[in-house]
């Protein structure tokens, strides 16, 4: 039979084993009811550890468990700590929806003669010669060899110093200069029409005076997203929306892209309308990820200026014809095949607005 001196030995460690499970279960209930991750949205987090055995207390049916102080106290930091992560994560997936996307853009590279000694910014080795040491991009003023520069990264970023047209000026190297979705002509002058245009009768068929346009072109090469195309300065409307297609025009490479242009002719020979529109959507996807945005929001655009077609008299089927050969242009074809052309890149551009909210 076991002596008392020994039985108290064991019950003192029982009860230290005991104290011990006790505050380990307390710091793990605090942490997560001061953090909110108790699973339950509405419950109230215990701060008693959880007993089970012979010592277990047993609960009257129909009375609920008391609530300690403790709980009660950190209720609401639990409540604030949810309404603050939920907060966070709001404002986190706004500013992902808002930020500006990465467009990929290869360099621009041209056969530069440098003065004095120049190193490699790709291979960090010495350019040897006298006249045309190796290349330099024009748009950021990356400095590699010439044998280099076919395996640089399309990593390109575009410098101000570099790029100072507007007009006339790659698209995709423009908005990643600027670090916009979209050239900022495209915003500014869809805007302005938007604002005080979509009734004005034959809207994009009407052309303003060749002088006005070319003063908002001049405009903008020299001031940027600072230009100035209100009501105050050009009244007629006619003005504004032909320094718009005439910025579309001057494209080096236009909006729809010359090796996406066959894709999307086979597309608007399909005479089937629902066939039509799946190879559509699948010749999208060969354009540049600024040019579709770009895309994409002007045919929303256009769009809502055939919503106002009583006032405006311009249908889908007119904007198709007058932004055809704006938006599309033969890549070096022959005359004849270009103008038997004109009839499909109307197709494309009626197509392409008619279904904008199924295509983008």
């Amino acid at each position: 039979m076991p002596s008392r001196e020994s039985y108290a030995i064991k019950r003192g460690k029982k009860q230290q084993h005991r104290r011990k499970e006790k505050k380990k279960s307390q710091k793990g209930s605090l942490f997560t009811a001061a953090l909110g991750l108790n699973a339950g949205v509405g419950s109230v987090p215990s701060l008693t550890p959880s007993r089970s055995g012979p010592d277990r207390v047993p609960q009257t049916p129909g009375l609920s468990k008391p609530t300690s102080p403790a709980s009660t106290f950190w209720q609401p930091i639990r409540s604030f700590a949810l309404s603050q992560l939920t907060s966070l994560v709001r404002r986190a997936t706004l500013r992902e929806s808002d930020m500006v996307p990465k467009y990929e853009k290869v360099h621009n590279f041209k056969v530069h003669t440098f003065r004095g000694p120049h190193w490699c910014e790709y291979c960090a080795n010495f350019m040897w010669g006298l006249i045309a040491q190796g290349v330099k991009c024009a748009d950021c003023g990356l400095n590699v060899h010439k044998q280099c520069s076919k395996v640089v990264p399309n990593d390109c970023q575009p410098d101000l110093r570099h790029v100072k047209k507007v007009y006339s000026c790659d698209l995709t190297t423009l908005v990643k200069a600027h670090n916009t979705k979209r050239p900022m002509v495209v915003d500014m002058c869809i805007q302005e029409i938007e604002a005080r245009g979509l009734q004005s009768e034959g809207l994009y068929r009407i052309s303003g005076f060749s002088e006005l346009i070319e003063d908002v072109k001049l405009a903008f090469d020299r001031d940027g997203e600072k230009a100035d195309i209100s009501s105050n300065a050009y009244e007629d409307i006619n003005i504004i929306t032909g320094a718009l297609k005439l910025y579309f025009r001057e494209l080096p490479i236009p909006l729809i892209t010359y090796d996406a242009y066959p894709r999307f002719i086979e597309t608007a020979k399909i005479a089937d309308a629902e066939k039509r529109l799946e190879s559509l959507h699948e010749a999208l996807k060969l354009l540049p990820p600024a040019h579709i945005e770009t895309l994409r929001y002007l045919m929303a655009h256009l769009k809502r200026v055939t919503d106002y077609e009583k006032d405006n008299l311009m249908s889908s089927e007119n904007l198709g014809i007058v932004f055809g050969p704006t938006l599309m242009r033969a890549p070096e074809l022959d005359a004849m095949t270009a103008l038997n052309d004109i009839r499909y890149q109307r197709l494309v551009v009626e197509t392409l607005i008619t279904n904008e909210d199924v295509l983008f």
